[in-house]
């Protein structure tokens, strides 16, 4: 048997195939990653969900504004992450809800979430396009299944780090992504942790841990699967 999976015989030159599968294989596998943690974030990014954790949250009680101010202007902050300008100069009862830096903060969160999304759409292309390559798809769904399973794992052990050490977590989160000292506020007077308390964070974290997990052992049933199905398809 080579690399791919085929019988020797009916493989050509296995000397070329084995290099070129591995790399459909991590292609697809690490393609497939990426794209499963982008739909999950994308379940949770978005007006409805924040809606309902800042209802949780007691995000009106943070803030002293009613349910109607509170989603009129979250509404417009997570559009503006996604549509721009990048401003965020948001105003709530005649006043500016973020301060320079709170704002300075959003912006430099919308750059990243931009970034992300882009290498999500990449990925997603790369994906597609190691489906097609790999006309028999052994390789591909090999490299799906076992970056799937291996997703799953890691899901598991970061959430249990994310249960016990949340406070850690969300500070090195931070110091990678964004300057230092960017990102310190005070709930009792900035707006923005008003708005996204720790609460908030905590509990999406947890549901987006869970929502990577089902997708991730889902994917990696169906790829195994598949692999199964086209090797003997392969062999037959």
């Amino acid at each position: 048997m080579t690399a791919d999976g085929l019988p020797a015989a009916r493989s050509g030159a296995a000397a070329v195939s084995a290099p070129r599968a591995l790399a459909l294989s991590a292609a697809a596998g690490v393609s497939a990653v990426l794209v499963i943690i982008g739909i999950a974030i994308a379940l949770f990014f978005n007006p409805a969900w924040v809606a309902f954790e800042q209802g949780r949250s007691s995000v009106d009680l943070w803030t002293g504004w009613d349910a109607a101010t509170v989603r009129e202007v979250t509404d417009a902050v997570v559009m503006e992450v996604f549509l721009g300008p990048g401003t965020f100069a948001q105003t709530a009862e005649g006043a500016p809800v973020f301060t320079a830096s709170e704002a300075g903060h959003m912006a430099d969160v919308r750059g990243v979430v931009l970034a992300f999304a882009f290498v999500v759409l990449l990925a997603f292309a790369v994906l597609v396009a190691a489906w097609v390559v790999d006309r028999r798809r052994i390789a591909f769904w090999r490299g799906v299944a076992i970056a799937a399973a291996a997703l799953a794992v890691g899901v598991v052990a970061v959430g249990a780090f994310l249960v016990l050490f949340f406070d850690v977590a969300f500070e090195v989160f931070h110091r990678v992504f964004f300057p230092a000292g960017s990102y310190t506020f005070d709930p009792r007077t900035d707006r923005l942790v008003q708005l996204f308390p720790e609460a908030f964070w905590t509990e999406t974290s947890i549901a987006l841990a869970v929502v990577v997990l089902a997708i991730a052992i889902a994917v990696a049933v169906v790829a195994h699967t598949r692999r199964r199905a086209a090797e003997r398809r392969a062999a037959a």
